[in-house]
């Protein structure tokens, strides 16, 4: 027999703390899905408080303005009719869990804590939080007192545990608990399950999506099924952007995914699914049903409604959803989307005016100079789709008029984005003509300065102290009195960013400052290839975790995508920090001053960061894969 049952999931743009901006967007996300016919509705990670409150959640006031909110959506007569699954930080036994809370027509269903907490990479949930240990158990929760005045409950289930509707039941899996070896939506399947709910505050790494695909994929291939997958939007006020892909899948094949990268605040997802074809799916393989024959029995939270249409409500105009093919961006396109969507909410929030960068005419700034151009686009797209809350944060941002609508990327960065080339007598005129003319294509309001009057003032200072001059290495000098005037010119640059970034829009007759810029790859963090307190020492650094080498694949792509052959000059240039005097015979190079090339810090990063190696297991793995061009001395050379 056919169960038809239409579900939804979500990725929401959610602030940490924002209590009432979270709430607006968690109800409009939930009546978009009513009005769409959905039955169930999921949504990100802990979306009541925002997923990235971190400290703040050892406070007790984010734990009861939680409930807070919690009671506003019970109150709400308006969101009766669907099943909604929502999350935020709960206090039992004065332990602290990471919950979701299921509740239907103002009452509380079922309190789920999360069982295998995320503690590694980027994750600390275990600073916070504490995992529920009793698989397949529950107990009693006794509710606030004001929440059970709302709902006419006096304690509720909480713990390991199904929801049984009339129709079907729904497991619950959160985030990190699909990526574990025993993932719990196989014992939940195996005891009857067949909706699986992940609410995930997942954030975005290169190439991670298809993972997770691969992952829901492969568990509803083995176990049938329904699944769906929540995700949470956006920047949360730190260095993460999480990026959304909501998804629902069944049975192995997707059938609906949000945008990975968007500036909306609200994107719900639906599909129609068959629920009489997961139990086909599922009844069709003896082996399956050997292993559900003995599986562990879960307690069920009764949800007093159905989740699928009625026989006696026979609607044939209900179609089942048809399978999709999931396109993955590029690398290339990552970097594109992702960090130019994180610049454009770090900025909405902070309200500053914009963005300072100091533009080197190197390949650096130039990747951080085409995200904010990224930026810009997609925030003119979204203003000339008529997306109100962006318009609303671009006129906020530029201190335009409510009538103000940009036309073009270009017109938008001369609002928002501020470069500047400082220069000196080591700087040629290739990178100075190389700055310029990006700027002009991209259309950021560019200033040109020379700072050598303020360097020699530097080095006037020093000399009238000790009567001792500096001077270059190609000049003369030693290393030591090299390396100090480099770092001079380097620092200077600093100080000059942050001045420039506080003054330049008032100087255009602006009342805001400037976010200022760094520019600086993980290649040259990982190697240490910079000045500490240079203008790497910034606000933001957009390009922070990317490598050289993929950034270098980034501005090819850029070149061709966004039609800007400028960038073919940034392609071919040799990198070099210019911070010592050229000649015809002596050009300062990046890779010649490191001793080893961009390709090979990649390589190093991938053995440190994804292999795990130290120094000697890097030198034994380098002994394979360079050993017929390097001699075991300098590959340990490279190493140490």
């Amino acid at each position: 027999m056919v169960h038809y049952t239409t579900v939804a999931t979500c990725t929401l743009n959610q602030w940490a703390l924002d209590f009432e901006g979270n709430y607006q967007r968690i109800r409009e996300s939930i009546l978009q899905a009513k009005a769409l016919n959905a039955r169930l509705r999921i949504g990100p990670e802990l979306e009541i408080p925002g997923y990235g409150c971190y400290d703040h959640f050892l406070e007790r006031d984010t734990v009861q303005h939680s409930w807070e909110v919690l009671g506003r959506l019970l109150e709400d007569r308006s969101l009766d009719g669907i099943l909604i699954d929502t999350g935020m930080p709960v206090l039992h036994r004065n332990a602290r869990y990471n919950c979701r809370i299921i509740i239907l027509n103002g009452k509380i269903v079922l309190i789920r804590p999360k069982l295998y907490l995320a503690n590694d990479g980027n994750y600390r949930e275990m600073r916070w939080f504490v995992g529920w240990t009793r698989l397949a158990q529950t107990e009693d929760f006794v509710l606030p007192l004001f929440i059970g005045r709302i709902t006419g409950q006096r304690s509720v289930m909480f713990g390991d545990a199904l929801i049984s509707t009339w129709d079907t039941c729904v497991g619950i899996e959160l985030c990190e608990e699909l990526f574990t070896p025993e993932s719990p939506h196989i014992a939940m399947s195996l005891d009857g399950a067949e909706i699986i709910v992940n609410s995930s505050g997942s954030h975005h790494e290169l190439r991670k999506l298809k993972r997770r695909v691969d992952l829901i994929t492969e568990a509803t291939l083995k176990c049938g099924g329904v699944y769906l997958y929540a995700n949470q939007k956006g920047c949360d006020g730190d260095r993460l952007y999480y990026d959304g892909a909501a998804m629902i899948l069944a049975n192995g094949v997707v059938l609906a995914m949000s945008s990975q990268f968007s500036i909306a605040d609200v994107d719900v997802q639906v599909a129609t699914v068959d629920l009489g074809a997961v139990r086909a799916f599922r009844a069709a393989r003896t082996s399956r049903s050997m292993q559900a024959a003995r599986a562990t029995p879960y307690p069920r939270a009764k949800a007093e409604c159905a989740l699928a249409v009625e026989l006696g409500d026979f609607d044939n105009s209900v179609r089942p959803t048809d399978p999709i093919a999931v396109r993955y961006n590029t690398p290339s396109e990552e970097i594109n989307l992702g960090p130019a969507c994180w610049l454009w909410d770090y900025l909405r929030r902070s309200g500053q005016g914009g963005f300072f960068l100091p533009l080197s005419g190197g390949l650096d700034s130039c990747s951080t100079a085409l995200i904010v151009h990224s930026m810009c686009r997609q925030v003119t797209e979204a203003c000339l789709r008529g997306d109100e809350q962006v318009l609303k944060d671009v006129r906020r941002c530029v201190g335009a008029g409510a009538d103000y609508v940009p036309e073009s990327a270009q017109e938008l960065a001369g609002h928002l984005f501020y470069t500047c080339y400082m220069g000196t007598e080591n700087s040629s005129t290739e990178t100075q003509e190389r700055a310029r003319h990006l700027a002009q294509t991209i259309g950021s309001y560019h200033v040109d300065l020379r700072m050598d009057s303020v360097v020699a003032a530097i080095v006037a200072l020093f000399v009238l102290v000790t009567s001792r001059t500096p001077q270059y290495e190609v000049r003369g000098g030693s290393s030591f009195e090299n390396l100090a005037l480099q770092n001079i010119q380097a620092r200077l640059r600093m100080l000059l960013s942050y001045l420039f970034a506080a003054l330049l829009p008032w100087a255009r007759g602006r009342q805001k400052s400037l976010l200022v810029l760094s520019s600086a790859n993980v290649d040259e963090a990982l190697r240490g290839y910079f000045t500490k307190y240079d203008c790497s020492s910034a606000d933001l650094n957009p390009i922070g975790s990317i490598s050289k080498h993929d950034l270098r694949k980034y501005v090819a792509f850029a070149r061709d995508a966004m039609e800007l052959p400028v960038l073919d000059e940034f392609l071919n240039a040799m990198p070099s920090a210019e911070l010592v005097p050229h000649s015809e015979s002596y050009t300062q190079s990046d890779e010649v001053e490191m001793g080893m090339s961009y390709a090979e810090l990649s390589e190093f990063g991938r053995l440190r960061k994804v292999d795990g190696c130290g120094p000697y297991s890097m030198v034994m793995h380098l002994l394979h894969i360079w050993g017929d061009q390097l001699t075991p001395r300098e590959i340990a050379q490279k190493v140490r």
